[in-house]
């Protein structure tokens, strides 16, 4: 599960934020004050912990490299009453597991032959009585600090997919997809965007690439006895995505059938000048249809899941606040848990504080998720443990089902010691999962 909404987005930030203004702010020493004088009335943290409560912790995939990490892991979260892990599987279009389908990452190597940090996490999860799901980053498929070395990844073989941003619309219209100088200023503009833009993203668009994704996650179920999946980075990454070639193309065989001969006149004529004639002119369609792919992507890769493995649990992170959503990320949740589209879902909290904006925005998701459960994806780089023992506090209040600490390897890495992962489970969980 780094700025809001994707939870490796907030593990981006979150380091990058780190915890300088923490060791020197004092309204955050009062803060942690408030927060150990609620610890110790029974306030926060131990206070209203809902039986059955998922206590999750986020793996990322650089943290099951090996056969002794992976095992470090599992006994780590066992240990802190952790019951279930969202282990990252797919992490910037490379797998950490043993697909058919998608090639694995070359940091695997390193471990040998025969190693599959998948199949030895469910083995000593299990065995350890902790749930394992299966993350999945979907959109996002690699990030801004290096591209990836092998040539048969995903944005070397279908460049197509990729998103493109309205600043490059014009630039790319006449350069072919295939040509190097393709990917090449599609990568100078993302790092330079870097603060907004995580990396690449693959559209949703595409029905190439939904099948694609589709026979990942198939393959994916198929092999593991997964106990759930859950899919992140599951959106646009601004609204200004995507205005690539084939997207306007395929806008365009939408919209023409929905309009009037005049409007359809007029969109032909500006479009000899302006490549982005058809979302200009018809913007409430192009929302609705770049939101509507989205959805029918989330649909479709739960119904893999659930055609294969029908007791697994199928879950997303979303942004936090339904507007928010539509508007920054084209992301319509609202119609995701409405129509009961996935079994549980993960706002990012991340780094925000415990205050009445979140507690309103935990409160909307909680009363339009209705029956579904909803899990705070919570970040803890930024934060004292007082701190993230506020945030939970006000994620039982609101009702929530579970938490979801975001995420191992910032707990367990200086500045942090070696019992704070520990620690910080004591203080948020009662003893035991």
């Amino acid at each position: 599960m780094p700025h809001l909404p994707a939870l490796t987005r907030h593990r981006t930030r979150s380091r990058a934020v780190g915890r300088e203004t923490g060791a020197t702010s004092l309204s955050l020493v009062a803060l942690a004050i408030v927060g150990l004088t609620l610890l110790m009335a029974g306030g926060v943290g131990a206070q209203s912990q809902p039986v059955g409560e998922i206590r999750a912790l986020l793996v990322p995939a650089r943290s099951i490299e090996s056969a002794q990490a992976v095992n470090r892991m599992v006994q780590a979260a066992a240990q802190a009453g952790f019951n279930t892990l969202l282990v990252e599987v797919r992490g910037r279009g490379q797998a950490y597991f043993r697909s058919g389908v998608e090639a694995m990452s070359p940091a695997l190597g390193r471990a040998g032959d025969e190693f599959d940090p998948l199949a030895q996490t469910l083995v000593e999860a299990h065995e350890a009585g902790l749930r394992v799901h299966a993350l999945v980053q979907v959109n996002l498929v690699a990030g801004t600090d290096g591209l990836p070395a092998r040539r048969d990844h995903l944005i070397y073989q279908h460049p197509e997919w990729l998103m493109v941003p309205r600043d490059l619309a014009a630039d790319l219209r006449t350069v072919d997809v295939r040509d190097p100088d393709y990917l090449g200023r599609l990568v100078r503009w993302t790092r330079q965007q870097r603060a907004t833009v995580e990396g690449l993203y693959v559209s949703p668009l595409h029905q190439g690439m939904q099948t694609y994704l589709a026979a990942l996650v198939s393959d994916l179920a198929r092999q593991y006895e997964l106990d759930g999946v859950h899919f992140d980075s599951v959106q646009y990454p601004t609204p200004d995505f995507d205005v690539s070639r084939g997207a306007l193309a395929l806008f365009k065989a939408d919209v023409r059938g929905r309009v009037d001969a005049d409007a359809r006149a007029e969109a032909d004529v500006l479009e000899r000048i302006d490549p982005l004639a058809y979302p200009t002119l018809f913007p409430d369609e192009w929302n609705r249809f770049r939101q509507s792919r989205l959805t029918a992507l989330v649909t479709r890769l739960r119904n893999v899941v659930r055609s294969i493995r029908p007791g697994t649990v199928v879950s997303a992170s979303v942004t936090l606040g339904s507007e928010r959503a539509q508007a920054e990320h084209l992301q319509d949740w609202r119609t995701w848990v409405s129509n009961g589209f996935l079994d549980a879902v993960a706002p990012v909290v991340g780094s925000r504080e415990s205050t009445p904006a979140l507690d309103a925005e935990l409160s909307e998701i909680r009363a339009l998720a209705g029956t579904l459960p909803v899990w705070a994806g919570i970040g803890t780089a930024a934060r004292t443990t007082a701190q993230t023992a506020l945030v939970v506090d006000t994620a039982r209040r609101r009702g929530l089902d579970g938490l979801l600490l975001l995420s191992y390897d910032s707990l367990v890495s200086p500045p942090n010691t070696s019992d704070y992962l520990l620690t910080l489970a004591r203080t948020v969980f009662t003893p035991g999962p």
